[in-house]
């Protein structure tokens, strides 16, 4: 199988450095926060000053990277008031989608729902803040479980919002998944929920499903609420 890296190093200078600087901000070395200077993109990437400046462009329309006047861009920095904002809509969101996919989905569906939880179940989480592989691999196949479930809405609409809250939601889940042997993370059995919303939407009992699906984004909400808090303290703030 062609890996990410692979696949972007066949891409165009500027979709390339599209794609190298989303991957870092969602799941990579690059931080909330953290000040993106071009030209110090230019050479840790090994690419054009202009094919950097157009990934910024792209990124700030995507809301992942924010300008700053005679300052240049930073990714996009995490707050807890934003936390709340964000999950509240994704689970309003994520309930019509998985409710209409339940309604909608055929065997095929099924197939990838059963497939992506059992690529997810085999994937170890990263083993300390600094094991960003394994914590980008764990992203991609938890965000292709997620998609599982919901591809069979029939509303290219949803999808769409429903994709842009959830790579909002992984710059911020990147937080607690790089700590996640902090006390502050309590770490659940994320293993045993994922395979208890999908046996739910399997047996098409989209009741039990939301509300399992619900009880699965508040817990990751309130965990990255405490680590961001946590943060916050330590930093005097």
């Amino acid at each position: 199988m062609t890996s990410l890296m692979e696949e972007i190093d066949e891409l165009s200078q500027s979709e390339r450095a599209y794609r190298v600087l989303r991957r870092e901000i969602l799941h990579g070395d690059v931080m909330p926060g953290e000040r993106l200077r071009a030209a110090d993109l230019q050479d840790r990437y090994d690419l054009g000053l202009t094919p950097i400046r157009e990934a910024l462009m792209r990124l700030t329309s995507e809301s992942l990277v924010e300008g700053e006047a005679n300052r240049g861009s930073r990714a996009r920095d995490v707050s807890i008031a934003e936390l709340r904002d964000l999950m509240a809509t994704r689970r309003e969101i994520e309930r019509m989608c998985l409710a209409a996919s339940i309604a909608r989905g055929d065997a095929q569906w099924e197939a990838e729902i059963v497939a992506s939880l059992h690529l997810l179940t085999r994937t170890a989480l990263p083993a300390s803040d600094g094991d960003r592989d394994t914590a980008a691999q764990w992203e991609a196949l938890h965000r292709r479980f997620h998609t599982a479930l919901i591809a069979a809405c029939g509303s290219p609409w949803q999808l769409r919002f429903w994709n842009m809250l959830a790579d909002h939601s992984e710059r911020y889940r990147k937080v607690r998944l790089l700590r996640h042997r902090e006390k502050n993370a309590e770490v659940r059995d994320a293993h045993a929920e994922h395979a208890a919303i999908a046996d739910a939407a399997l047996k098409r009992d989209a009741e039990r499903a939301i509300a399992l699906m619900d009880a699965h984004l508040t817990a990751t909400e309130n965990s990255v609420a405490r680590l961001l808090e946590a943060g916050m303290r330590d930093a005097g703030k």
